[in-house]
């Protein structure tokens, strides 16, 4: 398994929102479903959306992002606030995944042993 479940609040430039959030130390990017992204931020359009061609979980289906949006999110108990870049795709069977990246970026820990995520609770 590389992937934990776990509760988050999301806040972006208009707003926010709770979500469960995946875990997910195999994809390499944080990813927002569309219509969350939508009511809580304002939509960057990518530079170069033919580089943002990713394989979903079934073999030989491909989707395009087309957006991206730049996102607080927050543990409940925790007063630290994580921030990073996430990838809009209009069909997203989750409302957030948390990526590699961002997992690298805030010393996010995945403890499979125990399935919980560690993160830093003071800001």
């Amino acid at each position: 398994m590389s992937v934990l479940e776990h509760e988050v609040t999301v806040i972006g430039s208009r707003g926010s929102a709770r979500c469960h959030a995946l875990f997910d130390s195999g994809a390499s990017y944080s990813i927002i479903r569309r219509d969350i992204a939508e009511r809580i931020a304002r939509l960057d359009r990518l530079p170069d959306p033919g580089n943002w061609v990713f394989e979903t979980a079934r073999p030989g289906e491909l989707v395009q992002a087309l957006y991206r949006v730049t996102l607080d999110f927050r543990f409940d108990d925790s007063k630290a606030r994580f921030s990073d870049e996430f990838i809009v795709f209009d069909d997203c069977s989750e409302e957030i995944i948390v990526g590699a990246k961002t997992l690298q970026a805030w010393h996010i820990v995945l403890d499979f042993r125990t399935e919980t995520v560690i993160y830093r609770k003071i800001a």
